[in-house]
């Protein structure tokens, strides 16, 4: 691959895995993103593992179409339910942000202990809590499901969303895990708290961002693809420039208004889409 040609296509159920982007918009800003956010199918965390696999397989198959020659899956529950459907499904490289996130946990921790917040869906999968064992990596997962919706409504500041975080992670770091110093973010909506998450944390504690850790991993293995380790050092404006083309099956308006919180600027070159049920 080269850089100046990639096509990331970036894969998520809906809105979260514009944090995804953005870093890898910092991480990688050479490359060409299509986005793919089956707006009109969230949530996901309450659907079966048959239709989550179907659904993610769908948006894999269509951003081939659009010209991807990597996958991102920015959805936690995806990847966490449907990684290796994905992946036989797809004819090019599929990268998750489970993986990611749990190697750089462990390179964070010395207590080898962790706590993962996410959703209902993702902490009973348990996807993350085996991640971080093959890294000799005890994990405590905490379902938050309060946050998701509070970050959608923008209340990323709100003292309502400080209080029910200090009684998650109040929860979080009990029954044993009160020595842990790393919190995995396991939901890309969670980046949009990590100012408020690090204030509430107990001292000491590393926050991973799974978002961050997946972007750095596409890049790693697309400057390894390259043969050329070097980092890339592009021109201040060069982010701005990448080329940006999202997709999605609901709203076009919504998902330009909600989406401009999680990706931090104004988006457009939004076309809607229908898959086949």
């Amino acid at each position: 691959m080269r850089p100046t040609s990639t096509k990331i296509g970036i894969f998520d159920s809906g809105f979260g895995g514009l944090t995804v982007l953005k870093a890898l918009l910092e991480a990688f800003p050479e490359a060409e993103y299509l986005y793919f956010g089956d707006t009109a199918r969230l949530p996901y965390g309450s659907k079966s593992v048959e239709t989550v696999a179907k659904y993610a397989c769908e948006a894999a198959k269509f951003l081939e179409t659009q010209g991807a020659d990597l996958l991102v899956i920015a959805c936690n529950t995806a990847t966490a339910l449907a990684i290796e459907q994905i992946k036989k499904a797809a004819s090019v490289e599929v990268v998750g942000v489970i993986q990611p996130g749990a190697q750089r946990a462990a390179a964070a921790s010395r207590s080898r202990k962790a706590v993962v917040i996410g959703t209902e869906a993702t902490t009973c999968s348990h996807a993350y809590k085996n991640a971080l064992a093959a890294f000799q990596i005890e994990a405590h997962e905490k379902a938050c499901p309060l946050l998701v919706p509070l970050v959608e409504e923008g209340w990323v500041n709100h003292s309502v969303t400080e209080e029910i975080v200090r009684i998650y992670l109040g929860e979080a770091f009990s029954d044993g895990f009160a020595e842990a110093d790393v919190l995995l973010l396991g939901c890309t909506h969670y980046p949009l708290l990590k100012a408020m998450l690090q204030r509430v944390v107990p001292p000491g504690v590393t926050l991973v961002d799974s978002a961050e850790s997946t972007a750095l991993a596409v890049k790693a293995l697309l400057n390894s693809n390259r043969g050329d380790s070097r980092p890339n050092v592009p021109s201040a404006n060069q982010a701005s420039r990448s080329a940006l083309k999202f997709f999605v099956t609901d709203s076009t308006e919504k998902f330009s208004r909600l989406g401009k919180i999680f990706l931090d600027r104004e988006i457009t070159n939004i076309v809607h889409v229908d898959l086949k049920e």
